[in-house]
């Protein structure tokens, strides 16, 4: 079986899943391998870079991971290195991906494609207010604030689990979407976070 940290979500207040006592749907959250825009340190957003060889490897070797475990579903994001990770996993488990954009990495605006450093120069205050993560409602380069992703994120979760109550499902998705899910978690790439729904 699989280790490490169970979050529930109902741990914290949000729709659609506040005040549950009881937990019935394990999902395995997990982060999309390395994409090349990763490797080169280049914000991503809803850009569709494709893994870099380092991530085709982790994307191999969490396959193999997680082939001895019992699984109902594979769901992923649509964006490619989500679809790729995925489907290293289907080959190995015997799933086929599901892919769904509700899961798609936050939209990150004008500073897709960029690094931080590019960032800091025409952005620096907002990309500092950003890195607090203290205003919900602040939009990086734009784009989509933490209070929509969350609305999203809970809106497509709510939404799966309710298509199949039970199944233990493994989604694949971006480390925003995780943070959505499970606030405060921090998760490199290719590896689990076990969430009771």
């Amino acid at each position: 079986m699989l280790g490490g940290p169970g979050h529930v979500l109902d741990s914290h207040p949000g729709p659609p899943y506040a005040a549950r006592p009881m937990a019935g749907t394990e999902l395995l959250l997990i982060r999309h391998a390395e994409s090349e825009w990763n490797a080169a340190g280049r914000w991503q957003g809803l850009a569709n870079p494709p893994l870099s060889p380092r991530g085709r490897e982790q994307a191999r070797t969490l396959a193999e991971r997680l082939a001895p475990e019992s699984l109902g579903r594979l769901i992923c994001s649509d964006l490619r290195r989500a679809v790729e990770t995925a489907n290293a996993i289907g080959e190995v488990c015997g799933l086929v991906a599901q892919q769904d954009p509700a899961l798609r990495e936050r939209d990150v605006g004008r500073w897709t494609g960029l690094t931080r450093a590019e960032i800091e120069v025409d952005d620096g205050d907002l990309l500092a207010a950003f890195s607090r993560r203290d205003d919900p409602d602040l939009r990086p380069g734009g784009g989509e604030s933490a209070r929509e992703l969350q609305h999203r994120v809970h809106q497509a979760v709510g939404r799966l689990v309710a298509e199949a109550p039970g199944v233990r499902s493994v989604l694949v998705v971006h480390l925003g979407v995780i943070r959505a899910l499970v606030p405060g978690r921090e998760v490199g790439h290719a590896e689990i976070t076990p969430l009771r729904v």
